[in-house]
């Protein structure tokens, strides 16, 4: 054996010795035991994955010595033990990795060789979209619409499992990525080639954190680094800094787990923690279910850390029993993770490890809230939501306004609804959807949720007809306990049926509103309101027609759906009047967490997951009966409007280019703060008045064909045509919000993509200028290849989200920022000057270069490549080349 630390090498059970493991005691270390739990993980899979030279020693021995050097921007790689993905960032993986085969092969290459290395899992759930919501066929017909809007894509997909080994697909219909994982995929400690060691991944969704929940280490990455782990190749990143995170106390009776990571959020952006882990330890800890940890755990990117991990303990050990899992190798994971020091006791405050920083919260102190209206960070307390709405409304344009007229804010515009009169106002709830992983995950919520109707129902009270309601939940397990316990009778009473197993309204895709609704929002320039127990809720994201969108827990959205508007105080004004006259209030139909907890645990059983996850790749006949083609090598149709061939290698030789600077760039945006990858590449409808819906009917598309951007992912023409194609895009050169932007050389005010056309026609380069938080939200690779391929040259920003600015340096699109103290404001820039960037012949990691405008005027900036693997893949044009150059020769 070529490892240089076999030494440590030792069967787990002597009467088993061809399974072993690195025993990370014997290295006779002290630090190993002041290491925080998530760095050890780094370090086994360093010192297993060490050969000295992708993995060094040298790399080994900064790990252990993190204390020292976590301040010091030391590089390390990782290999993670598996990659997860979902289909709107896996189709344009599978492309890729089609492309590259065929790239391969054009210069000389075995196109075999593009394969995956690293186990990879495909989740199918981010195409079915809430078009019926009323009545129990509409989750059949939710599902059967799916298939035929995305037949080419998942017929595509079958022949990437077929064609790439180690690439298992879960079928549509299945449940949510996060939810399957956590309660299917994940392995929490793997028995793989003779070896025990900790279960870790990373995937295409930012929300990959959730697994972090059960202890095993996971974090989102951009859609184009995954596909450089599929291939092998480790993640090099920095050493990040850890924030110990101490939970104190017991929650209050009427508190949720959604409202404990809605305050979690706020802290932890207050507190800082972009690029850091976040590791969670104390008493608290011991009196959350893994499912509670997962929901905090899942909104670990709208916190901004990388990782929010919490160590596996007795309670994990029997979640894996609560969900099947085999015992035997239940058995062995505690085994092995006692071994090497991996198991936690978070009652016992001598296990507790170094950290960078200590923060703390009392548990007790959460007060049920919701976060809004245009930010998962902005909580606000329930006994508030009345009157900050009312505030917002006044308040100018930004995260926390509307900017709406005073003697407005009480407009009242009356329609019609399936032949009965109804009337809508500011605050009026037009969607109420239980979805997202982040909830539904979470049998206690989900519990809360159905007992809440189930009083409701029984206390008289409905929810109006034309208000959109929604059950998506996560996994087939929900229906099952929902069913078993007798309350889905009750959410189905109120409108809030099963409409689909997959990310639905957290994602955008809450399909139409009725047109009676949307025309009084209109008419009445109304702030219409969505409720979702999601774990976003930027502007444009979830519905075009709602501007103000709450994240709240499941027994919330149901109790907002009922009043029907957001602008009710709960303490002191009923939910609603039933037919004997009585005032009926949220506190009157509130479940207690003693009540909740006696269902759950007579309800909630090893059997059903046994029973739900046993078929769950051959469950879908629809799946099962799609015809994919066998050869290894995609014959692309060119008449398909979903898969398209793109352009990112053509022209691609071995020899690398050297990079130059980029002369007199013009400015295509120019943004402040907070631009979100939904901005840059929105996932849902596609606008009939967009450049993308002007492609598609030029192809003999109509609107009804249009699908969603995220389900056109596999198609590069579309993708470009939508890139900052959001309609609540404000973009400093315009005076109103919308996907467009100024042409300088003509002065036209036109559609982005045709203002990039048109630049890219004269042959001039682009940048974009932007403020903070450039790239946050969703890990969306088109946020970077969409920009690459309008001809945007680089980005100067004051700063960025951790897997954008990645994602960026795949493409070979250079991340610059401001520096310390200077923005666009400090040096007067308008954005309508000429730009060029001096690129220097020898480059260096996070090193300064020089910005000349045509005005005279010069300054610096940092040049955001953090590392010398990134150096490495901008010299090659982006890491896919790279790779493709790699394989090639």
């Amino acid at each position: 054996m070529s490892n240089p630390y076999a030494r440590i090498v030792e069967p787990l059970d002597p009467k088993q010795p061809a399974k072993k493991f690195f025993n990370l005691k014997k290295l006779g270390d002290a630090r190993y035991a002041r290491l925080p739990f998530s760095i050890r993980v780094l370090l086994e899979a360093a010192i297993r994955n060490c050969d000295d030279f992708l993995v060094k020693k040298e790399d080994v021995e900064n790990i252990l010595n993190w204390k020292v050097v976590q301040h010091k921007n030391v590089e390390v790689p990782f290999k993670p033990a598996r990659v997860i993905l979902q289909d709107f960032t896996g189709v344009p993986a599978v492309v890729d990795f089609a492309a590259m085969r065929d790239a391969v092969k054009k210069l000389g290459g075995d196109p075999e060789k593009i394969n995956p290395i690293c186990p990879a899992d495909l989740v199918i759930d981010h195409s079915i979209q809430v078009d019926f919501n009323r009545g129990s066929d509409s989750l059949q017909k939710n599902q059967d619409l799916e298939f035929e809007r995305n037949k080419e894509r998942f017929e595509f997909l079958k022949w990437g499992s077929q064609a790439f080994q180690n690439m298992r697909i879960i079928p549509p219909g299945s449940g949510i990525i996060h939810q399957v994982n956590l309660e299917y995929l994940a392995r929490v400690v793997f028995d793989q080639d003779g070896y025990y060691y900790p279960d870790s991944v990373v995937g295409t969704d930012s929300h990959t954190t959730m697994i972090d929940g059960l202890g095993v280490l996971g974090w989102g990455v951009g859609g184009i680094e995954a596909e450089a782990v599929m291939l092998g190749q480790p993640i090099s990143m920095v050493l990040p800094e850890v924030v110990g995170y101490k939970l104190l106390g017991n929650p209050q009776p009427l508190v949720t787990s959604t409202d404990i990571v809605l305050t979690i959020t706020k802290h932890l952006r207050q507190v800082g923690v972009v690029g850091k882990f976040v590791e969670f330890f104390g008493p608290g800890v011991a009196q959350l279910s893994i499912a509670d940890r997962a929901t905090i755990a899942n909104m670990c990117p709208e916190y901004g850390a990388t990782a929010a991990f919490f160590p596996v303990d007795d309670v994990s050990i029997g979640y894996l029993m609560q969900t099947g899992r085999d015992k035997e190798k239940i058995t062995s994971t505690r085994k092995y993770l006692e071994a090497v020091g991996m198991l936690r006791d978070f009652k016992n405050s001598a296990q507790d490890p170094d950290f960078t920083q200590v923060v703390e919260l009392d548990l007790h102190a959460v007060v049920p809230c919701c976060s809004g209206p245009k930010r998962p960070q902005d909580k606000v307390a329930v006994s508030d939501m009345k009157k900050d709405f009312e505030t917002c409304l006044g308040a100018k344009q930004g995260f926390k306004g509307f900017q709406i007229a005073p003697d407005l804010h009480n407009s009242k515009v009356k329609f019609t609804f399936e032949g009965c009169d109804f009337e809508l106002a500011h605050g009026s709830v037009v969607i109420a959807a239980i979805t997202s992983c982040t909830n539904t995950s979470n049998p206690s919520v989900m519990l809360g949720a159905g007992l809440l109707a189930k009083k409701a129902v029984e206390a008289g009270l409905t929810v109006k007809p034309y208000i959109k309601t929604s059950l998506s939940p996560g996994s087939g397990v929900v229906t099952y306990y929902l069913r078993e316990s007798g309350v889905m009778h009750y959410l189905s009473q109120l409108g809030f049926d099963v409409v689909g197993y997959g990310c639905m309204t957290c994602i955008g895709n809450s399909g139409p509103l009725p047109e009676s609704v949307v025309e009084a929002i209109t008419k009445g320039d109304l702030v219409a309101v969505g409720v979702l127990s999601g774990n976003r809720n930027f502007e444009g994201r979830v519905h075009p027609n709602t501007r103000a969108n709450y994240l709240a827990s499941p027994p919330l959205v149901i109790a907002y759906a009922i009043a029907g508007t957001i602008r009710i105080d709960f303490e002191k004004e009923p939910l609603g009047i039933n037919a004997s006259g009585k005032k009926i209030f949220l506190k009157d139909i509130w479940p207690t967490r003693s009540e909740i907890q006696a269902v759950e645990q007579q309800f909630v059983i090893p059997g059903m997951f046994k029973e739900v996850y046993q078929k769950i790749e051959t469950v879908n006949k629809s799946w099962n009966a799609l015809d994919a083609p066998s050869d290894k090598l995609y014959t692309w149709n060119p008449k398909s409007t979903y898969i398209k061939s793109p352009p990112f290698f053509d022209g691609l030789t071995l020899a690398l280019q050297t990079p130059k600077s980029i002369e007199d760039a013009y400015v295509l945006l120019n943004f402040g703060d907070s631009v979100t990858t939904d901005h840059i590449s929105p996932a849902g409808n596609i606008a009939r008045n967009s450049p993308a819906a002007r492609y598609l009917t030029s192809r003999g598309l109509t609107p009804r064909e249009f699908n969603s951007y995220g389900s056109r992912r596999g198609n590069d023409a579309v993708m470009a045509r939508g890139t900052f194609a959001n309609i609540r895009l404000v973009n400093k050169f315009i005076d109103k919000q919308g996907p467009q932007t100024v042409h300088f050389p003509s002065g036209e005010t036109l559609d982005v993509f045709d203002a990039a056309e048109r630049y890219k026609q004269a042959g001039h380069p682009l940048i974009v200028l932007a403020g903070k938080e450039y790239g946050a939200g969703s890990s969306r690779d088109w946020a970077a290849k969409g920009p690459f391929l309008l001809g945007v040259k680089a980005v100067l920003a004051e700063s960025y989200e951790r897997i954008h600015r990645s994602n960026l340096v795949g493409m070979g699109v250079i991340p610059l920022q401001y520096l310390p103290g200077e923005d666009a404001g400090t040096l007067g820039l308008t954005g309508r000057e000429r730009y060029t960037i001096i690129i220097p012949e020898k480059l260096k990691p996070q090193m300064n270069v020089q910005i000349k405008l045509d005005t005279g005027k010069s300054f610096h900036a940092i040049m955001r490549f953090d590392t010398d693997v990134e150096l490495t893949y901008f010299h090659n044009g982006g890491i896919l080349n790279y790779m493709i150059r790699k394989m090639a020769s």
